[in-house]
């Protein structure tokens, strides 16, 4: 890419048009053989960017934040900026996890005219409340909380614990806004789940995954467990904050990819820190990204680890309401 056409780039966040390209002394030759030749790629209709100057080993998952990203900002400047970005991709502008998103179309919202599917959008007719749109990179955007009621209207229980967890986690909104849009939109399609996630999400969940260990153990009738628990030895030191304390004395804890690391020295360090849990008489149980994908094997195995702890009492085994 040629300085011109790199400086038009920057100023559009990341994507340039044909227009753009030809003003930089492109051909439409040069841009057909540039996209053969996967030096760039086409985001839709008239809308472009370089790969090469993206992070080298991207996941896939940022990658296609990143993606959805730069087709957003090209939808909302073809539709002239008169729609406000909704569902999804507003939850993806506001940093929230894209878990379970469907970010294959780009989602907007007008209060007037006709809703419609298009290639890479799907326009939504709805109208605003007050304070139901902000500002968010330059975009008309609706908040945080109606992004999470919309989304999850659209996807799932269980995708909108994990936004309205993060959510409240990154202090996006409080308890009471989430349930708040949630209540207000309740003849949705979709409400009546949306409105179970907003009265379930808990800021206190660190990660994608705790979120779905919570909704896990909740639907397989588990006692309610506290969050982020501190847990001391007879001395009073601290000896570890855990995801999970079940039943005051089981440790459940949540292994994503990224927690510990993988060096010799992250995996004995934390083999002495389970070790120290174990001694102060927790007993321990592990979960991963492959464990929320069994469920009932996965809560069977907590519910048998709790079931064999000495010494706890009925009051220990409080459930779910």
């Amino acid at each position: 890419m040629n300085p011109k056409l790199s400086v038009l780039t920057a100023a559009r966040r990341g994507w340039f048009t044909r227009t753009d390209a030809m003003d930089a002394g492109y051909s439409d030759s040069e841009l057909r053989r540039r996209l053969r030749a996967g030096h760039w790629t086409r985001l839709s209709r008239d809308a472009y960017a370089e790969p090469a100057a993206w992070p080298t080993g991207e996941a896939p998952w940022d990658r296609a934040r990143r993606l959805h990203l730069l087709r957003t900002r090209a939808v909302v400047e073809r539709m002239g900026g008169a729609a406000v970005v909704s569902h999804q991709s507003a939850a993806v502008l506001h940093g929230l996890p894209s878990w379970g998103l469907d970010l294959t179309k780009v989602h907007v919202t007008k209060p007037s005219g006709r809703q419609r599917s298009e290639a890479i959008a799907e326009v939504h007719r709805s109208r605003f409340e007050p304070g139901e749109i902000t500002m968010v990179d330059g975009f008309q955007v609706v908040t945080a909380a109606r992004a999470i009621t919309e989304t999850a209207c659209v996807s799932s229980y269980e995708v909108g614990v994990v936004l309205g967890d993060a959510a409240l986690h990154q202090q996006l909104v409080t308890a009471e806004a989430l349930v708040t849009i949630a209540n207000r939109h309740k003849y949705w399609s979709g409400a009546p789940a949306a409105r179970a996630a907003a009265r379930f999400a808990d800021g206190l969940s660190e990660s994608v995954g705790e979120s779905r260990l919570r909704v896990l153990m909740a639907n397989h009738g588990l006692p309610v467990p506290r969050l982020q628990a501190e847990i001391h030895d007879a001395t009073g030191r601290l000896v570890g904050r855990v995801d999970f304390l079940v039943g005051g004395r089981l440790i459940v804890e949540f292994d994503g990819a990224e927690k510990y690391g993988e060096t010799a020295d992250a995996v004995l360090a934390e083999k002495w820190r389970e070790d120290r849990l174990r001694a102060c008489g927790y007993g321990v149980v592990r979960t991963s990204w492959a464990d929320l994908d069994q469920p009932k094997a996965t809560a069977d195995r907590i519910r048998w680890a709790l079931g064999h702890l000495p010494g706890l009492g009925p009051a220990d085994r409080i459930r779910w309401p």
